[in-house]
């Protein structure tokens, strides 16, 4: 099992996961066919102690920059 910063317990960029439209199970794995309340590579972890070994990166993710932090005494309008 990897240790400290190599953990990936996220399901973003994977083309097996998608999200439902279901509120009481939001998130889905086509790979193993379920839908849940929790990531599903939060599930597979919880379940197996091993991180998902179907993680496919999608050829067309892009990850999404983070926010430079705000200068002092502006807003955010955008949300």
């Amino acid at each position: 099992m990897k240790q400290g910063g190599d953990m990936r317990l996220s399901c973003q960029g994977c083309r097996h996961f998608f999200v439902t439209h279901d509120p009481h199970r939001p998130w889905g794995c086509r790979n193993f066919g379920f839908k849940g309340k929790n990531l599903p590579a939060e599930i597979v972890y919880l379940s197996t102690g091993m991180q998902c070994a179907y993680f496919q990166r999608r050829p067309n993710f892009r990850p999404t920059k983070p926010k430079k932090p705000l200068k002092k005494g502006r807003v955010d309008k955008t949300g």
